[in-house]
């Protein structure tokens, strides 16, 4: 999957064989939002144009749109893992969510 990043909204991006066109939509969110274009830059004003557009049109509605991602998490772990976690984040000085917020930081190399 090919992806665009505007505003915190992501969208995927993929060709349509049946359509000629590169396709996209928005996701993360429970609204169906979609765009097209024939190249990677008509695809970029379109994706941009369509977040524009969707928060406009929750505005004109008085609708809360919806946000990408919320920004919690909840992990089930196995209790010897979570202790593991926790004796860690002790050894750093740092919480279990900084710790967990740190690695994942690294592993993705995304700031949080």
């Amino acid at each position: 999957m090919n992806a665009m990043i505007y505003k915190g909204y992501t969208a995927s991006i993929e060709y349509s064989a049946e359509d000629g066109c590169l396709i996209g939509h928005i996701l993360g969110i429970r609204d169906i939002v979609g765009f097209h274009g024939d190249s990677v830059s008509e695809m970029r004003v379109a994706f941009e144009e369509a977040v524009d557009d969707y928060l406009e049109t929750c505005t004109k509605i008085g609708k809360e749109p919806n946000k990408p991602y919320s920004g919690n998490l909840s992990l089930r772990l196995g209790p010897e893992l979570h202790a593991k976690l926790a004796v860690q984040a002790k050894i750093e000085g740092k919480s279990i969510n900084a710790l967990v917020t740190d690695t994942l930081t690294q592993l993705t190399g995304h700031g949080g």
